[in-house]
């Protein structure tokens, strides 16, 4: 066993009840591309393998990229020695899956990554620390930039836990399955989703500010505009962004167009 690079958020999952419940979330059928970010050791991939048409799986690590083809010898594996947020997705047949064991530094911003590509999968199956599985699907009350993103573009839900001493070396909390599945139409067809994502940011720009506050800032209005704002909206100006549903959103976002 290769030892777990600490700089690069390693943990390696031989559980095999685990990865086999990683692969039945992402419902894999034996016609599907898979593409796999960070396969480590294999484990993940050797079951993806075992299910799929092919597997693309991008590793950043030199070393393991290397080694994995030759341990595995798959004729419907390939290994890409890249860093995921750089990677071309247009390259990737259309309706393809996303599956990982990824490390906890990296899921904000792969999720971003994965929610922006023109190429979007069909599926994004991510094994993620418990705590983000949970903020990632969050209901308005506690709801974060992060959820408000992943929620516009995908149905969120949650898998398996999968307790932290089944890793090597052991994280120091559990994980959690997250799944995420496409919106087969948009969930708001008249948004231009930079334009949302700016409102949506200043709400959010300082957590325990109110919406007056952090969107008078943010959007460089008024007190006054944005109380106004809020009104035609139907909402609260001293709520917190974090109590707001997506459908509030969008009604902010029409009256600031």
């Amino acid at each position: 066993m290769n030892t777990p690079k600490k700089s690069l958020g390693q943990h390696w999952l031989n559980d095999r009840a685990s990865l086999q419940a990683i692969a039945d979330a992402a419902e894999l059928q034996s016609s599907d591309v898979v593409l796999e970010i960070g396969p480590g050791e294999g484990s993940l991939t050797k079951v993806l393998l075992a299910r799929a048409a092919r597997v693309i799986a991008v590793e950043l690590d030199n070393k393991l990229a290397a080694r994995l083809p030759q341990s595995l010898q798959a004729k419907n594996l390939e290994v890409i020695n890249q860093d995921i947020l750089q990677f071309d997705f247009s390259g990737v047949p259309p309706d393809y899956k996303v599956v990982a064991n990824i490390p906890y530094y990296l899921t904000s911003n792969l999720i971003r990554v994965l929610s922006e590509t023109p190429n979007q999968s069909r599926t994004a199956v991510l094994l993620v620390q418990k705590e983000v599985a949970e903020r990632v699907a969050a209901q308005p009350g506690v709801m974060s930039l992060l959820s408000v993103t992943a929620q516009f573009f995908w149905q969120v839900s949650l898998g398996n836990v999968v307790k932290a001493e089944l890793f090597t070396p052991p994280p120091k909390v559990d994980s959690q399955i997250l799944i995420m599945q496409r919106r087969p139409t948009p969930i708001f067809p008249d948004v231009q989703p930079k334009d949302f994502f700016r409102l949506v940011k200043a709400g959010y720009a300082q957590r325990r500010k109110t919406l007056l506050n952090n969107l008078t800032n943010g959007l460089s209005l008024s007190r006054e505009e944005v109380q106004e704002l809020c009104s035609k909206a139907a909402i609260d100006p001293s709520r917190r962004a974090q109590t707001l549903h997506l459908q509030e959103w969008h009604n902010l976002y029409l009256l600031t167009r």
